[in-house]
């Protein structure tokens, strides 16, 4: 009898220690003071929350102002109209301690619509300088962008969006060492030619994840890629876990790449799941009783050891901050 009490006891310790850590996104303000949007660039840089441009609706020029956070919950309007004008679904990114903003898309419904292939960069927020707007890729907007091996990396993308077919879609990949000259370090990826999609750098690899097209004809992807040189590609699941999606987030944090929220069609449905890997091939999906409602095009952060979303368009757009924060050591346990 002892034996049998002793044996469901270590079972149901092992079982215990096994389950997932549960741990609740906290809201950190309903209403930030800018006005919600989606399609934002965002960054992290000198220990504040970034926001810039985005989109309010089909009908309105995309926003060109720049807004900080020291805490996610009271921000400052550092610049109403910054000097870059395509500013819906740019490329932004913190590298050789200067924020950086290329590419992006102006309203497709006003006259003068299209892609840039400008690069701007500032040190404050309220300055900013052209670098270049001649850097050898295409004008194009949501694109992949991170930082690998002291270089700045651009991948993929779209030229022309709603006006657009696949041809306009981009698998290119380039790099710059400091923002202006750029090397492209292959015209055409084995991966398929796509917008919308996320890039991280983790384990000392670029990432690429899922996207794919809007219109004029729909496609989605979940498969994973990644390189140490942009040049040479290894496509490490081709259908993760996660569902095929567009205008999703990503990021690396605790050691893991996240996949959060976005949208796919047929039918067309936002998702509010938060999935994470070690390794690209195996993914798992972190629960959570208290969350945000699901969205696309929301912003995220790493900030202060926490995992943050800001806006997106949840139907309708909004300007809410969450925020989560795990143990380093949540997946083991």
């Amino acid at each position: 009898m002892r034996w049998i009490v002793c044996a469901w006891f270590c079972l149901s310790s092992m079982v215990t220690a096994a389950e997932p850590v549960t741990v609740d996104w906290v809201q950190v303000t309903p209403k930030a003071a800018w006005q919600p949007r989606d399609s934002s660039g965002e960054l992290v840089f000198q220990d504040r929350l970034w926001i810039f441009g985005g989109w309010f609706d089909s009908y309105s020029p995309p926003p060109r102002d720049v807004w900080s956070s020291s805490d996610g919950q009271l921000w400052e309007q550092i610049s109403p109209e910054a000097p870059w004008k395509y500013s819906d679904l740019p490329m932004t990114a913190v590298f050789r301690d200067q924020m950086w903003f290329l590419g992006g898309w102006t309203n497709g419904r006003l006259p003068g619509h299209g892609a840039t292939a400008e690069i701007w960069s500032s040190t404050n927020g309220r300055q900013w300088n052209l670098a270049t707007n001649k850097p050898g890729w295409s004008p194009r907007l949501a694109a992949g962008i991170t930082v690998h091996n002291d270089r700045l990396w651009i991948i993929g993308g779209h030229e022309n969006y709603y006006f657009g077919d696949a041809s306009n879609l981009k698998n290119d990949v380039w790099s710059s060492a400091d923002g202006k000259t750029w090397e492209q370090a292959t015209e055409h990826a084995p991966w398929s030619p796509r917008a919308y999609h996320q890039v991280v750098t983790h384990a000392g690899k670029l990432w690429v994840f899922g996207g794919g097209n809007y219109v004029p004809e729909y496609q989605a992807h979940n498969d994973v890629w990644c390189s140490t040189d942009g040049k040479t590609w290894e496509q490490v699941t081709e259908h993760a876990p996660w569902s095929p999606r567009l205008w999703f987030s990503a990021t690396t944090y605790r050691d893991h790449m996240w996949v959060i929220g976005g949208w796919s069609n047929h039918p067309a449905k936002n998702w509010g799941d938060v999935w994470y890997s070690r390794d690209g091939q195996d993914w798992k999906e972190l629960k959570s009783n208290v969350q945000w409602k699901e969205r696309h095009e929301h912003s995220t952060f790493v900030f202060q050891g926490k995992l943050w979303i800001a806006g997106g368009h949840a139907q309708p757009l909004n300007s809410e901050v969450w925020t989560l924060e795990l143990p380093h050591d949540f997946a083991k346990k």
